[in-house]
């Protein structure tokens, strides 16, 4: 698509969730001029209808990092920022109620304190002992790290909008991003700007951000980003003494897919049914709720009487590996988009959203992040089908419309040298073995678990430039990865991000 432009911006980004909003507020904070492009209202999807959970115990070195800097930027937000997301400090048990549950916990309790995480095993009486309100029956012991907890996310989204307001971002509601602008370039098409529903803006680098409409919005911009949806649905009981307590342990349930935590004196609890089709949240599915409400009476028997105190549907996005995706665009075809940047949580938006937003803006103003390494993380890690080489891990939600989603035959984990290529696309030192294992949910759907032992001591993503910009930000390079040439080859690394 070719066209002339009406107006100028360093940086557009399309949505206006949680990656969009705080993506935004830290490309402004670092001088860029911002557009942000919003179809509908602010948080209007999921990022307003989300559990709110944060935890930095995740499956792999990069999950680990994820969850750790949301979780400290959520701690310092009321410093830096004068506005925050009302992140409480509960801790969380991930509970083990089989053999095969406690030996895949400890080899990633292992995995995460090697990383420096605040975390430990410990056995079923003393995860009793921090939630009474579980059953000892069912419990074999869990991982339990003090830090974790949880966030309100209607606070969280007026929290980033308040936060654009005050460093500057131009917001656009009810603006459709419908396209790029591009010209011919000596090593092809080059990106000079966006079209929207309201006009065309000039630009030459863009993030897009997104739930589940973000393969949509991808195939405006050329590109196939597997992102699907999927009912996600969260229910809330009514106040009881035991849960009026200022801090509690949450709780999971690997195997259930089941959550729990404070909430309004009450418990809130969510779930999705792996075994229904993807698409989009149109009601509540009260035979699959009363499956999970009995579950939740097995762990938690004082849920058994309570009353519904209220209940919603979202629709959460995903990916086939359930990882997150974070990187240069890359297209169907194997070539890079100069400039372009795609970023979603995987359904992990209050979790990780903070640490991609920050990824995703390193990578588009600098061409680098020092965060955790994304290489395994970008759009070329799928084939043709939606596939990725990393084991899809064990949430209890379906595969994206179109794609079967099963994971690559599992081999022995690669272990990539530290040092500098020599075309200076980057730097990183990562090393790990990974070991899949197998459960099965209760709830009927099959998954694979890879345990990581590896260990992420250093990373840093460097992608070269050396063409200059027009803009109020001090000169730096923009996001490249041999430009007219087609992308690297996914990593053969096994790598998975544990539930969220």
């Amino acid at each position: 698509m070719t066209g002339r432009t009406r107006e100028g911006a360093d940086l557009v980004i399309v949505g206006g969730g949680t990656i969009g909003g705080w993506a935004a507020t830290f490309a402004a904070a670092a001088g860029a001029r911002v557009v942000l492009l919003e179809r509908g209202l602010l948080g209007q999807g999921a990022s307003s209808r989300a559990a709110g959970i944060v935890r930095a115990q995740g499956g792999t070195p990069a999950a680990v990092a994820l969850g750790r800097w949301s979780i400290d930027f959520y701690r310092g937000q009321a410093d830096r920022l004068g506005v925050d997301s009302g992140f409480r400090e509960q801790g969380y048990l991930i509970l083990a109620a089989t053999e095969e549950d406690e030996r895949e916990g400890r080899v990633r309790v292992a995995m995460q304190q090697a990383e420096g995480l605040d975390v430990r095993w410990v056995d079923g009486a003393e995860a009793v002992t921090r939630n009474p309100t579980l059953a000892a029956g069912p419990i074999l012991g869990a991982s339990y790290a003090p830090g974790d907890g949880c966030i309100d996310p209607p606070r969280n989204v007026l929290a980033y909008s308040l936060a654009m307001q005050a460093a500057g971002v131009d917001v656009r509601e009810r603006t459709a991003f419908t396209g790029l602008l591009t010209e011919p370039g000596s090593e092809g098409p080059r990106l000079v700007g966006v079209e929207t529903s309201a006009g065309s803006i000039a630009t030459e680098r863009v993030v897009l951000t997104g739930g589940a409409g973000l393969g949509d919005v991808g195939r405006l911009a050329g590109l196939r980003i597997p992102t699907g949806g999927v009912r996600h649905t969260v229910a809330v009981l009514e106040p009881h003494p035991a849960f009026a307590v200022e801090r509690l342990p949450m709780v999971f349930d690997v195997r259930d897919g089941l959550y729990g935590r404070l909430e309004e004196g009450g418990l809130l609890f969510g779930w999705s049914n792996p075994d229904e089709p993807p698409g989009e949240a149109r009601a509540i599915d009260w035979p699959t709720f009363e499956r999970a409400r009995a579950r939740l009476a097995t762990l938690v028997p004082v849920t058994r009487k309570l009353g519904l105190r209220k209940i919603w549907a979202a629709t959460i996005d995903f990916t086939p590996d359930h990882q997150p995706i974070v990187g240069p665009a890359v297209r169907p075809d194997g070539f890079v988009v100069e400039g372009l940047t795609v970023a979603s949580a995987g359904g992990h938006g209050m979790m990780w959203g903070p640490a991609v937003a920050r990824i995703a803006i390193d990578l588009a103003l600098e061409g680098r992040t020092a965060v955790t390494d994304v290489r395994h993380l970008g759009l070329d890690r799928f084939d043709a089908d939606g596939r990725s080489g990393s084991t899809r891990i064990p949430l209890p939600c379906p595969s994206p419309s179109g794609s079967e989603a099963r994971p690559a035959a599992l081999g022995a984990s690669a272990g990539l040298r530290s040092g500098s290529r020599s075309d200076g696309q980057w730097v990183s030192s990562r090393t790990g073995t990974g070991t899949p294992v197998r459960s099965r949910s209760r709830m009927g759907a099959s998954h694979h678990l890879l345990s990581d032992a590896g260990r992420n001591r250093q990373c840093i993503w460097i992608i070269r430039s050396t063409r200059s910009r027009r803009s109020s930000l001090r000169p730096a390079p923009a996001p490249r990865v041999r430009r007219g040439r087609p992308a690297r080859p996914a990593a053969s690394a096994q790598r998975v991000a544990w539930p969220g």
